[in-house]
């Protein structure tokens, strides 16, 4: 089962890698903008020599992970170098094939903020893909993730962000002293950066009920019975009336909430305080509205990425 797993882990980095590449073709490079990370440098490095990103990405990955394959995390540099290495292979062959009837590209500059946009959403479903599967997509996130290892109180995110921002900047000097390759990038960036992190916010997100309550064992039957979720209880007395009562602390799936509101409403002075809850840490099942445990579709390895 856990060999399965692990090779439909990799069948999945492949295929996310493929899907970057063509993205590169279709929206990057027809717009002449570079975007965030090592790549961005790559591609301003093929505007100027022509020599293909490619190359110029497996060049510039392999010593850093080999790096972090001794310093950080093996599994996550293994699979993070098999990304990098279908993705440039998959650009090399994109080179050789005519996407022009696909690309998105306009003659006089109208709309072309819609490639960068595009682009910018799809490679965030592709990072939040990798992260789910313990990858990166190489380059500044091998350095961000080395320097962060080092000194853990330096935020990932934020290196990354910093480095992004240097190539926003170098961008303006590469391509002509013009201000739309930096506009670009920039929008770029935030797409991909907020995709990713919404996509991979969904799987963990849920929503806390604190249950004020005189009826604690129905409510708890209910729960349990209804949506497989039990509940804590507290005891509890109001300030106020200065009456015991009782709080359950329930946390449930975000589809789970309109379920939790019909029955607190069956029950008379009964409220709910809800909370939205936007990560979940601890070794808890996953559990569907049948009462079934889902298991995790892609091999997590280590758990090192971040």
């Amino acid at each position: 089962m856990h060999g399965t797993k692990k090779f439909w882990t990799y069948c999945v980095i492949v295929f996310v890698a493929l899907i970057c590449a063509v993205n590169y073709e279709l929206f990057v490079f027809p717009n002449q903008f570079a975007p965030s990370g090592l790549n961005g440098l790559c591609t301003m490095i093929q505007h100027v020599t022509g020599v293909s990103v490619g190359y110029l990405s497996l060049v510039i990955n392999v010593p850093l992970a080999i790096w972090c394959y001794r310093e950080v995390s093996k599994p996550m540099a293994v699979r993070s170098m098999v990304y990098v290495v279908v993705f440039s292979l998959g650009l090399l062959i994109l080179d050789h094939v005519d996407l022009s009837a696909f690309a998105y590209a306009t003659e006089n500059g109208t709309s072309k903020i819609l490639g960068p946009l595009v682009a910018g959403v799809i490679q965030g479903y592709v990072y939040s893909i990798l992260i789910k599967a313990s990858a990166y997509t190489g380059g500044m996130d091998f350095v961000s993730a080395i320097i962060h290892h080092r000194m853990p109180s330096k935020p990932f995110f934020g290196l990354s962000f910093g480095i992004n921002c240097c190539v926003a900047v170098l961008s303006y000097f590469v391509y002509g002293f013009q201000m739309e390759p930096v506009i670009l990038c920039i929008l770029y960036s935030f797409m991909s950066t907020t995709v990713g992190d919404r996509l991979m916010k969904s799987g963990r997100e849920a929503i806390s009920f604190e249950i004020i309550t005189d009826y604690p064992d129905e409510i708890s039957k209910e729960l349990i019975q209804t949506l497989h979720h039990t509940a804590t209880l507290i005891p509890g007395r109001g300030m106020y009336s200065g009456r015991e009562t009782s709080v359950l602390l329930c946390v449930v799936n975000k589809n789970q909430a309109a379920a939790v509101s019909r029955i607190v409403k069956k029950y008379p002075n009964t409220f709910a305080i809800v909370d939205y809850v936007s990560q979940i840490l601890g070794n808890f099942k996953n559990i569907d509205n049948s009462g079934k445990e889902v298991h995790q579709v892609l091999d997590a390895g280590d758990g090192k990425t971040l």
